[in-house]
């Protein structure tokens, strides 16, 4: 950048003899090619907009990780997103093993099935109906691998293959136990001015809250590593 810079002021500055003072018809040119530079390089190199702050509620959330992990990532997500399993499937493998496996990270999971995927409500209250049992990520799993194939019928079918108790998984279901904490979990994330999937925040736990940064989208693994890696260096 800096030599781009330098090679666009060496090309506005006219030839000026040593010898003779500026006028101010020279001086102008320069002052107006200086501010054409400068727009020039505005659009260019745009400043970085300012991180957003954010502070979540994790009161009875499922996790994986280090309790004491000195850093926690929270993932909003839905499991009929397309973004979502691109991540889980990706980058959270990554994260997984670089820093949940060795002690580093602690991954939550919030609920925010989205209106245009007319499974996702039924799949997040799945999942938790498979935590009553033990299996939260097992059958959590299963359904990212099957994001594209979580109608009603076929979630016995994964709960089974999870070695589910297919009738508890069943009662649950139709109970409707888990319905209305998925609906106040898409309300809060609407007070906290989320509204896509995947979404996180990536900061320290403080009781019951993450006080972190948002981060949004499905984002390449070095684009995670460099941000944990930089808030770790500041513990």
């Amino acid at each position: 950048m800096k030599k781009t810079m330098l090679a666009l002021l060496m090309a506005a500055l006219p030839a000026i003899s040593h010898s003779d003072p500026m006028t101010k018809e020279q001086g102008d040119a320069i002052l107006k090619e200086l501010q054409e530079i400068h727009q020039i390089l505005a659009k260019q190199f745009p400043p970085e907009p300012p991180e957003e702050k954010l502070a979540v509620d994790v009161s009875g959330i499922p996790g994986e990780g280090n309790p004491k992990a000195p850093l926690t990532l929270v993932i909003f997500t839905d499991y009929q997103c397309p973004f979502c399993r691109r991540f889980e499937l990706g980058s959270m493998r990554e994260i997984r093993k670089e820093y949940v496996d060795t002690g580093k990270l602690r991954f939550l999971v919030r609920d925010l099935p989205l209106g245009i995927h007319p499974n996702a409500e039924k799949a997040a209250e799945a999942a938790h109906c498979a935590e009553d049992q033990g299996k939260f990520w097992q059958f959590r799993d299963k359904m990212i691998e099957n994001s594209e194939h979580l109608e009603a019928d076929k979630l016995p079918v994964y709960a089974k293959e999870t070695g589910l108790d297919a009738d508890k998984f069943s009662t649950c279901m139709k109970s409707g136990k888990y319905a209305k904490l998925i609906k106040d979990s898409i309300s809060y994330a609407d007070v906290l001015g989320i509204s896509g999937t995947p979404t996180f925040v990536l900061g320290k736990l403080e009781g019951d809250k993450v006080y972190g940064v948002k981060l949004v989208g499905a984002l390449p693994f070095p684009a995670f590593d460099q941000k944990i890696r930089e808030m770790l260096e500041k513990k």
